[in-house]
Formats: C-alpha cells, sequence, structure tokens
C-alpha cells in the first residue's frame, strides 16, 4: 500500500496568500489555483480584476505542474515544432498548458501538489507562483 503525502486546504491558502500578496506587490490582479498531487483542484482564488481567461488558465497550469511534476514554463521551452516534446501540449484531454506560471509544489523530494499562477506576463505569474511556494515551505521550519 502506498502512502501519499498532499497538500491540505489549510496549505493552498497559505500558498495563495504568498502568490496574491508577490501579486499586490507588482500590481498586478491574478487568479490563483491549488492542486493537490493529482492535480485536483484544492483551492483557488480571483483577485479583484482577474481576467475571465485566468481563471481556467491558472487551474490547468496547476494541473499541469502536478501531473507532470514539472513547471509549465520548461514545457514551454521544449514544446516547438521540430522539438521531440512537441505535441505534449495536446494531452490531458487539452489541459496540459505549456504557459509560464504552474508550478509544482515538492516537500522532502515528493510532489505534493502544485500552484498555478494567470493574469500577468508569464515572468509575473511564475513570480507569483515562486512566492506562494516561499511562503509555503518558510511555514515547514
Amino acid at each position: 500500500m502506498l502512502a501519499i503525502e498532499r497538500l491540505s486546504h489549510q496549505d493552498a491558502q497559505l500558498l495563495i496568500q504568498g502568490a496574491e500578496e508577490k501579486a499586490q506587490e507588482i500590481g498586478v490582479a491574478m487568479c490563483i489555483a491549488v492542486t493537490d498531487e493529482s492535480g485536483f483542484l484544492i483551492a483557488f482564488q480571483r483577485m479583484d480584476g482577474g481576467k475571465p481567461l485566468s481563471t481556467t488558465l491558472a487551474q490547468d497550469k496547476a494541473h499541469t505542474a502536478a501531473i507532470a511534476h514539472n513547471s509549465t514554463q520548461a514545457y514551454n521551452e521544449k514544446c516547438v515544432p521540430g522539438n521531440l516534446a512537441f505535441g505534449i501540449h495536446t494531452s490531458g484531454g487539452g489541459r496540459f498548458s505549456t504557459v509560464g506560471g504552474g508550478v509544482p509544489v515538492k516537500v522532502n523530494g515528493a510532489i505534493v501538489g502544485a500552484i498555478g499562477v494567470s493574469g500577468g506576463a508569464a515572468e509575473q505569474d511564475i513570480s507569483c507562483g515562486e512566492a506562494g511556494i516561499s511562503l509555503f515551505l518558510d511555514s515547514l521550519k
């Protein structure tokens, strides 16, 4: 039998808090999704002014990072015509995102979930996701 480590709802709220604080700092309204290790939604926050498209994009980014065990920006760099990874964006029932802003959450080397952020430029989304992870990991110390 396997023992699976997974983010709790409280953990997800902390990830969202860290991402939202960074979004406020840079002045961009974000949509923030947190999933479990299987890519299923635990918690979601749409900041006032968050773009409608970003609601599903944030969730797809988190879903991708969780199921692929890799950041969405890593696939963005690889998923280009002529590259062997091209076409991966069609997997996962159309939910596989190659847009930067989806980051897996790792604790003790295990993927326990993921965060997906959408609303700004990909670099802004990534920085907000990383800020959420940083706050979460700091809480474990």
